[in-house]
């Protein structure tokens, strides 16, 4: 694929805004345990994060089919500077549920950075898709080191406000991706006139591909939070540091984008089924190793597996939404598909933290291995059909 600037500044604001993301992953639950007036509401502030992804997702699809994905790009920062600040200030005024709404708003931005995958594959050829997707994901791998880094350099900055100073940073950074966003160059599709026909929604996600990626997506960002969520919280229960699990996060979010270097020519390779099913056995053999023990190197591998299953099984999954809608249609199938992933991942990122709290750290994994199942039929049921598997994108045709 000739390299594209719009895709190469998709991808750097993608490492600069996922790094916000990793910043309430990071700090969210152990805050939240900080703050909250109850141990099982913990992991609230991160379920709150991912409500707000779910509450945009329909909004930011809107507002890209009638204004444009920069106006939408544009929203999202602003998102995410409300967000650092906020947090900061609940932080200093020991607020619970001001924390809360800072989270929810950083939702929003996470919704928001998450469409860059599908704004890059409005930027190349139908049959460079896959490798822009990926290239923009890729971008994930600076996050997963400056995300971190952030908090393990800022977290104890201001000493009678522990994380304070980590969230005021992560808006500077929210207002960085704001300005490399405004060089991007979108083949943007034009937005449909007054009065005219609008093509059903009906049809289209009635397709057994678009339902068998829009479940191995869910299942796939599911599972991931579910496990992600809990693991700081639960690596400081199990008297693990806060550094040792700082550097877990670091491993995991780094397994999670770096794969996507080379992601796009597996996809072109041997499919976005194999791929996805790559993606469920390596996220069941992080689910196993949460199962084996409580070691740091237990929580740094299933972390490591966590972050390859994730990639390989959402890419995957957003690969196969690309084949289910003609370009106009973009913008509203993908956010009701991203409304459907983040919906069932505010349940699961809620109940990780009950969990944990109520049954310990192997439930929360353990938990993981039906849903896991469940999408492999899910793909096993789609193969059978290679007529409706392997059909071209609408752009193709």
């Amino acid at each position: 694929m000739t390299i594209n600037l719009s895709v190469l500044r998709l991808a750097a604001a993608q490492a600069l805004s996922g790094a916000n993301s990793i910043v309430v992953y990071a700090s969210g639950a152990i805050i939240g345990h900080m703050l909250a007036p109850r141990p099982e509401w913990a992991t609230l502030p991160i379920t709150m994060f991912v409500v707000g992804m779910a509450l945009a997702t329909l909004p930011a699809g809107h507002i890209a089919r009638r204004h444009g994905r920069a106006r939408a790009f544009l929203l999202g920062n602003l998102c995410g500077v409300l967000m650092g600040l906020l947090a900061a200030l609940a932080i200093v005024q020991q607020s619970f549920a001001l924390f809360c709404l800072a989270t929810l708003l950083g939702g929003a931005y996470a919704a928001v950075v998450l469409t860059f995958r599908f704004a890059a594959a409005e930027c190349v050829t139908p049959e460079e898709k896959p490798r822009a997707l990926s290239l923009v994901l890729a971008g994930g791998v600076l996050a997963g080191v400056v995300g971190p880094q952030m908090v393990s350099a800022t977290m104890n900055a201001w000493p009678p406000h522990a994380y304070a100073l980590t969230y005021v940073c992560s808006a500077a950074v929210a207002v960085l991706s704001a300005l490399v966003l405004r060089g991007v160059k979108l083949n943007a599709v034009k937005p449909p006139a007054a009065g005219a026909a609008v093509r059903p929604l009906g049809p289209i996600l009635r397709q057994p591909l678009f339902m068998a990626a829009l479940l191995c997506g869910t299942i796939s960002y599911l599972l991931m939070n579910f496990m992600m969520t809990s693991a700081p919280l639960a690596m400081e229960l199990c008297g693990i540091s806060r550094h040792h699990s700082n550097i877990g996060i670091e491993l995991h979010v780094v397994a999670m984008y770096a794969p996507s270097f080379f992601t796009g020519r597996l996809l072109q390779r041997f499919g976005e089924l194999r791929v996805i099913l790559a993606g469920l056995l390596l996220t069941a053999c992080a689910a196993a190793t949460g199962l084996m023990g409580l070691s740091v190197e237990h929580f740094w591998v299933g972390l490591v597996l966590l972050g390859l299953g994730w990639n390989f099984g959402f890419l995957g999954a957003s690969a196969l939404v690309l084949k289910c809608h003609a370009p106009e249609d973009g913008p509203r199938v993908q956010s009701i598909n991203d409304f459907v992933v983040f919906g069932a991942m505010a349940i699961g990122s809620f109940a990780s933290g009950g969990l944990l709290a109520a049954h310990g750290w192997q439930w929360v994994t353990g938990l993981m291995l039906p849903p896991v199942a469940l999408a492999v039929l899910a793909l096993l049921w789609l193969a059978k059909k290679p007529a409706i598997a392997a059909s071209p994108s609408p752009d193709d045709k």
